[in-house]
Order: structure tokens, then sequence, then C-alpha cells
């Protein structure tokens, strides 16, 4: 079987479970420790990867902030920035988006094949569109992105995007950040839908870490033999 890239994913969620609420404003689950954790892990990946939706959503950079980490990766021979990688199905993304006019590195953009080319005449120019199958095959996707040199993947959401990699078994690590409140609104989004999900009471994900982020609380856990343990 092709390889595929070590893969993290990163979320965060409310009391409840929820990533956003039911409301137009975006929901704050952060803080600073949070953010700063954040881009150390991206500085630490050769690709992050969001969902189209939140690329609409939350018109996310994707960029990392500290100057000092970048000027480190640039010394190791690395792009200031990883890569930056979405999916869609329908191909409704803008070229103005922060994710394609911020930073000068490389952006993928993994289609349903039967908008291929419609996303390469809105797109083409700001970003490298490719055929990802009908829909789109997240694993295909990933042995795509190992093929391209991506070794550690950062996967950022959102809850789509978070549970077709969970129900495929493509996650090697979660990072799981709770925030103290709760949103109690069924019309809001969960941190992941519904799915044939690989862990369960007979295949449990070990736990790592639990580190307090003033008052946020980060648990880290490994989802597969992979993942360091040590």
């Amino acid at each position: 079987m092709p390889e595929r890239p070590y893969t993290v994913l990163s979320a965060s969620m409310s009391i409840d479970g929820y990533l956003d609420d039911a409301t137009e404003h975006r929901l704050v689950l952060s803080n600073d420790a949070d953010l700063d954790r954040v881009d150390e892990v991206r500085a630490s990946c050769d690709a992050i990867l969001v969902g189209a939706t939140t690329v609409r959503n939350d018109n996310p950079r994707l960029l990392v902030r500290s100057a000092a980490r970048r000027e480190s990766r640039a010394a190791r021979g690395l792009p200031p920035n990883p890569l930056k990688v979405t999916m869609t199905q329908s191909a409704k993304l803008h070229a103005d988006a922060s994710f394609f006019a911020c930073g000068d590195g490389e952006k993928l953009v993994y289609c349903a094949s039967d908008t291929v080319d419609h996303a390469r005449l809105t797109l083409g120019h700001v970003a490298t569109v490719l055929d990802g199958g009908a829909p789109v095959d997240v694993r295909r996707m990933c042995h795509d992105l190992r093929d391209r040199g991506v070794r550690r993947l950062m996967v950022e959401g959102g809850g789509t995007t978070l549970t077709q990699f969970l129900a495929d078994d493509l996650a090697d690590e979660l990072h799981l950040v709770v925030a103290p409140f709760f949103v109690g609104d069924s019309r809001a989004v969960r941190v992941v839908g519904d799915g044939p999900f690989p862990w369960n009471p007979g295949r449990r994900g070990t736990l790592l870490d639990v580190r307090r982020l003033d008052d946020l609380v980060l648990l880290r856990y490994a989802l597969s033999e992979r993942c360091p343990r040590g």
C-alpha cells in the first residue's frame, strides 16, 4: 500500500463537543497560549489542510505567525510556511480568500472530478487544482500528498473533514482542545459527525498528554502505531 503522511488532527471544542455555535458570528474557542501551540505544530509540518467550508466560513490564512519559527524552517531548507491544501466537492471557492491570497507558498486544491475544469478556470492562477476523484477520495489525496514530498500533515478542520480522516483511519495523532463553556444548541456544528470510526471500546486511542493552556485543556491522543509513545 502506498505511504501517506504522518497526520495530526487539530481541533477545538466546547465542553459539550461543538466547534461552533448556530449564530453568524465565529465562536472563539482558543486563546493566546493555544494559538502559539498551534503555530508551533504548524511550523513542524510540511502541509496544512482544511476543508472548503472552513476556507469559506473562517477565511483562515494558515501561516506560521512566529518570525523565529519561519526563520528556523528556512535554515533547514524549508519554505517559511507549510504547503496549504484544501479539498472540495463543489469547487465553490473564491480566489481572493485568505487561503489563496496570503503567503507565497504553494496551494493545492483537490476537487471532485466533475468540477476540475471549472476550478482550474477560477482558481488555476492562485493554486494547483487536482482531480481528487468522484467524490474526492481522502486516502487517494493523502497518498498523492506523500508523493509530493509531504511527510507530516496537519489537518485543522472543519468537522466534515475531521470526520472523513477519522472514519477512513487516516489519523496518527489527535490534538483536542476543550474550552470551558457550553454551546447547548443542537443546531450548531459538532467537532465530528457520524461515522464508522475505528476507535471504539475494543480499540481505544492512547492518551499521551494532558496540558493546561490558561483556561483551556489540551488532550493529545495517539491513534496509530506510528505515533511515538515516549
